[in-house]
């Protein structure tokens, strides 16, 4: 089942309604010069954004603050499904929950973006922050052939002032009056990005920076962003149309798909791309250093392949999810090219899911319902037909009122899970919190918010969202803009 309408302009994207197109001014083959709500300023190729604090002017900030007043005594907690706004009301975050907050925008919304892993070190927490990432953009209709990839570098992420920004003496290099700026190189595609994928070779020498980028056209382009990235670093650097280029194209599909994902444990680059059709196909780079891929599908899913997934652990297994409301898990050495196990999970739509790389017998998925839910893979078991009956799961809950549009687990506490949904919210939640009955006594007056809910972090159109492998406790999201943040609780 097509995550999309027939007409274009009003077409519901992966995870809900497409986000508004942002102010472009109409230049021909040229990203231009756009203005966004806090003023900032993007000019293309070279392109530079600074923004405030939290990406907005302190007077704004503050106004929107004195604004938060649901219960009519001052500012309150705004609580996902149990308070409402009233009319003149506005959300706010609260600045002392935070240790980093930041909002930039880019010419396009995107819906799909990736984080790359960066030289500057591992469980970094200093301050000014400094980040390196990949997106796809969604012009509007009209300007269609404007769509390109955007090779981007965050920098000046500075940490919150006052109590949420107070951190260890670790931050020697604190700047807290830095402005954040966002700096980019863009690659014509003349097509919306449904899913980007980032990957790095392992293999003897330079480390190369590949991503894939599947389409609304169907094709899937493969890009060599090494020459981007470098260029943040060295001033007057001029990206040719060769290194625009994309070094291969995968034309096997019919429709436009969503589901991307590069292997873990492949050193060269082993590529799977799902579409619409609910087929799968894999491709490899080869030892000289092109692509091929693989002519026959992956077949089984009744409807549209919404996720792929590598395991962390296995180089040959895979798992995806689909709006049939299955999750399968394949082995690429099964000459049949059928699932292995195929589990019945959701009545509605399962659009995502996340391997964790710490228990990899664990896997988290959400679904067009609400709903996400982690499962034990060593529970499920094949049976004589195929397919097996919803088995349970070892958490499961039903906060956000609307569709799971991300999920991801933290990169070193598989205690930890990030989730998007369509209901502008990304929360954080600990699976490992229990409550004592002292303390479920304390809560009575709150059973629509599950203990294990960690933070509530407002985000307009959620997307996506990835943690910084390498940043501690940080936070990437993308809707209407993207959102870079740290709570003080992770």
């Amino acid at each position: 089942m097509s995550k999309r309408a027939a007409d274009q302009d009003a077409r519901p994207s992966k995870g809900g309604d497409r986000p508004d197109a942002m102010d472009v001014d109409d230049k021909p083959n040229d990203m231009g010069e756009f203005e966004d709500e806090f003023e900032d300023e993007f000019e293309s190729d070279d392109e530079v954004i600074e923004a405030g604090v939290d990406g907005r002017p302190d007077a704004e900030r503050e106004a929107e603050e004195a604004a938060m007043d649901v219960d009519g005594n001052g500012p309150a907690t705004f609580i996902v499904g149990r308070t409402r706004l009233e009319p003149g009301q506005t959300l706010a975050p609260d600045p002392t929950t935070y240790r980093m907050l930041h909002n930039l925008s880019t010419p396009w919304p995107c819906l799909s973006f990736d984080i790359v892993r960066d030289g500057l070190g591992d469980n970094r927490s200093v301050f000014p922050a400094t980040m390196y990432t990949v997106s796809g953009t969604q012009a509007d209709s009209a300007k269609a052939s404007d769509n390109s990839l955007l090779v981007m570098k965050f920098s000046g992420l500075s940490k919150m002032e006052g109590e949420g920004g107070d951190e260890s003496s670790d931050d020697e290099d604190d700047d807290e009056d830095a402005d954040p700026i966002l700096e980019s190189k863009s690659i014509p595609i003349g097509s919306t990005t449904n899913r980007v994928r980032a990957f790095q070779t392992s293999s003897s020498g330079p480390r190369t920076t590949l991503t894939a980028t599947m389409t609304e056209s169907s094709n899937v382009y493969i890009h060599d962003i090494t020459p981007h990235l470098a260029s943040f670093d060295t001033p007057g650097t001029i990206i040719t149309q060769q290194q625009n280029t994309p070094l291969y194209t995968v034309k096997k599909h019919k429709t436009e798909g969503y589901a991307v994902d590069w292997s873990p444990l492949h050193p060269l680059g082993k590529l799977l791309t799902g579409d619409n059709n609910g087929e799968i196909y894999m491709t490899q780079r080869t030892d000289g250093g092109g692509f091929v891929t693989n002519d026959k599908a992956f077949l089984g899913h009744t409807s549209s392949v919404e996720e792929l997934q590598w395991s962390p652990s296995e180089a040959s297994v895979f798992a995806s999810a689909s709006s049939d409301g299955t999750i399968r898990v394949w082995d690429v050495r099964s000459k049949s090219r059928k699932a292995a196990l195929t589990m019945k999970i959701s009545e509605t739509d399962v659009n995502v899911m996340s391997w964790s790389k710490q228990t990899t017998h664990l896997l988290a998925s959400g679904a067009d319902d609400g709903e996400w839910a982690v499962w034990d893979l060593r529970q499920w078991k094949p049976t004589p037909n195929g397919v097996a009956g919803k088995p349970t799961p070892i958490a499961s809950f039903i906060y956000h009122k609307e569709q799971i549009t991300s999920i991801e687990w933290h990169p070193t506490d598989d205690s930890i899970v990030a989730v998007a949904a369509g209901d502008n919210t990304v929360t954080l939640w600990d699976l490992a919190v229990e409550l004592d009955d002292e303390e479920s006594k304390d809560t009575a007056g709150v059973q629509d918010v599950p203990p294990q809910l960690l933070f509530v972090h407002y985000q307009n159109q959620a997307k996506e969202l990835h943690w910084h492998p390498q940043i501690t406790g940080a936070l990437v999201a993308t809707g209407e803009e993207f959102s870079v943040f740290r709570t003080i609780s992770v």
